[in-house]
């Protein structure tokens, strides 16, 4: 018997009834008792039960020390490591050695790993709420689209899974990319610092390495081109670092650590910038193959690309992998930090993107050319060519809706990979699993991964599909670099090759159990429909809307109606 289930039963002796039979329900302590012992307490039980005069003093007395007893249950930390367009289609996972050795071996990689929206504000804040997009309202980067918005910060943020982990006496800390409108004016301004956190070290605005601002709990910081004190992966390492020093060894701990990388403008630390020196995109896939039969969006671009496009996109491909090994470092150094003072057995660490992208797949022919210069005086992006679209992410396909996820963590065996399929909406659920939150009590969409994971500690069931969703963005006014397709794109390059439109609104099921087919709805005047089989398609090379049977297709809208609807228990009992 354990020093804690010997604690527990001599203070069985002095403990009143009802509180006994609370404290023996606790699954921790009974899993350390023996049944020869559960009978002793049992026996406790029914002698105590006799006595019918307990006095007010004694009963604050004796439940404050049950209270006392039930923190011996140490809680588990955790660690949530969350990058930047990090892709894991087309090799963003390649730079990251120490990152799947002290993590993926260590614990487990999840090969089918998706996020509910793929850009940037609205998956953080469905890792954030454990909500799909359409129940969290932020809908793209922009204020108006409520990317921190009021609307967000009076409806979202007080639900936010560390507003519970702070009420279970965790003890929070957040370093990096917060949300794209974080810090502006309209988002509050830098004294803003969301419900939850005891550190908050985050940066306004969007990714970048060097000359940003952040809010350190509140007040404006101002950082420089140093390397030393600036490198912004760097200082939220070291600030992690620093955290993990000063906290109280009394309570557990949650660290969100959002480094830039591998956002553009993908700066590098000097020590790596000669690094991969050979890399070049993939070349397999949908490599500079036309966008047919795809949304207009896809069909505008022309088809093939130059070479000097081609030779941008490389340049492109590998400055992302130089700045990935600086997080692969940070990896490195934060396990190093955990052993030493002696929780790392004890802790969950999770390493993550919030969703993929999209590096040079495709034609985006002599446009690319041009988008090189604008991508260099202008700030976008990358260049990159998935079914003819310049940059970044956005699209309903594998590159950008796929995202690494690797875990590690007390009851996890290593060298796990499993195909159990996971959304970043369910992140939250598992870290409040892990905390030990009541979750019939939280409101989410998103469901615990834990018993896949660790079966031993839990059962649970997979999704047999889910729902990816998006809403398009775009002007009023024409975009001077495309007054041909009129009002209502975004991020436009030269020649009219547009990454994102008002009518770029879809919403699709991906489906992996059963059969491994996704499908796609989009809200525009051509009631687009997309639909692939990714057993035989793996690269969604064919729009197979017009071959499959009626009914699959019947099927199929079915499920993604009651999806598009569905709100907390909802969507994890949907048929």
């Amino acid at each position: 018997m354990t020093h804690r289930a010997s604690h527990f039963l001599k203070l069985s002796q002095f403990i009143p009834p009802f509180v006994l039979l609370f404290a023996t329900h606790n699954p921790r302590l009974l899993d350390t008792v023996s049944q020869a012992d559960r009978l002793r307490v049992w026996s406790g039980f029914v002698l105590m039960a006799s006595s019918r005069v307990v006095s007010t003093c004694l009963f604050v007395a004796l439940l404050t020390c049950t209270l006392r007893c039930s923190q011996c249950v140490k809680l588990s930390n955790i660690i949530l490591i969350l990058t930047d367009d990090q892709d894991v289609e087309m090799g963003g996972m390649m730079p990251m050695k120490k990152t799947k050795a002290l993590i993926g071996d260590a614990g487990v990689t999840f090969s089918n790993a998706f996020t509910a929206t793929p850009l940037c504000c609205p998956s953080r804040s469905s890792i954030l709420t454990g909500k799909y997009p359409h129940n969290h309202l932020v809908r793209n980067n922009s204020i108006s689209g409520n990317c921190s918005g009021t609307a967000w910060q009076k409806e979202a943020e007080p639900f936010a899974f560390p507003v519970y982990l702070n009420k279970m006496r965790y003890q929070t800390f957040y370093g990096g990319k917060y949300l794209n409108q974080y810090g502006s004016k309209d988002a509050g301004g830098v004294g803003h610092v969301p419900p939850g956190w005891d550190q908050w070290h985050a940066l306004l605005g969007n990714s970048k390495y060097y000359n940003y601002t952040l809010s350190v709990n509140g007040k404006e910081e101002k950082h420089g081109d140093n390397y030393e004190k600036d490198y912004l992966t760097d200082l939220v390492l070291n600030r992690s670092l620093h955290f993990l020093e000063e906290r109280s060894p009394n309570h557990p701990f949650f660290m969100m650590l959002c480094p830039p990388s591998p956002h553009s403008p993908w700066t590098a630390a000097p020590q790596y910038q000669q690094s991969f020196s050979d890399v070049k995109a993939p070349r397999n896939g949908s490599f500079n193959m036309p966008g047919k039969d795809k949304h207009w969006l896809l069909r505008q671009p022309a088809n093939p690309m130059p070479n000097s496009s081609v030779e941008y996109l490389d340049n492109a491909y590998r400055r992302r992998w130089q700045t990935l090994l600086s997080v692969d470092d940070m990896v490195e150094q934060l396990i190093k930090k955990l052993d030493s003072i002696k929780e790392l057995s004890n802790t969950y660490i999770f390493y993550t993107s919030d969703h993929g992208y999209h590096t040079g797949a495709s034609s985006v022919s002599t446009v690319l050319l041009t988008c090189c210069h604008l991508t260099l005086t202008h700030n976008f992006k990358s260049i990159s060519g998935q079914f003819s679209l310049p940059i970044d992410k956005r699209q309903l396909y594998e590159f950008d809706i796929r995202i690494p996820l690797l875990v590690r963590g007390p009851g996890i065996k290593p060298k796990q990979t499993l195909q159990s399929p996971v959304l970043n909406i369910d992140l939250s659920m598992t870290i409040l699993d892990i905390a030990g939150v009541n979750l019939s009590t939280v409101n989410m969409d998103g469901q615990s991964f834990l018993p896949q994971m660790a079966p031993s500690l839990r059962n649970g069931t997979e999704r047999p599909f889910f729902l990816v969703e998006y809403t398009g963005e775009g002007h009023s006014s024409e975009d001077p670099s495309c007054p041909k397709l009129g009002p209502g794109l975004a991020e436009c390059f030269p020649d009219c090759v547009c990454e994102d439109a008002f009518n770029n609104t879809y919403a699709c099921v991906r489906a992996l159990k059963d059969a491994n087919l996704q499908y796609c709805e989009f809200a525009d005047n051509e009631s687009f429909v997309e639909v692939y089989n990714l057993t035989s398609d793996p690269h969604q090379l064919e729009n197979i809307v017009k071959k499959v049977d009626p009914t699959l297709l019947q099927i199929m809208n079915q499920r993604l109606i009651k999806l598009q609807s569905c709100t907390g228990d909802s969507c994890r009992n949907i048929k």
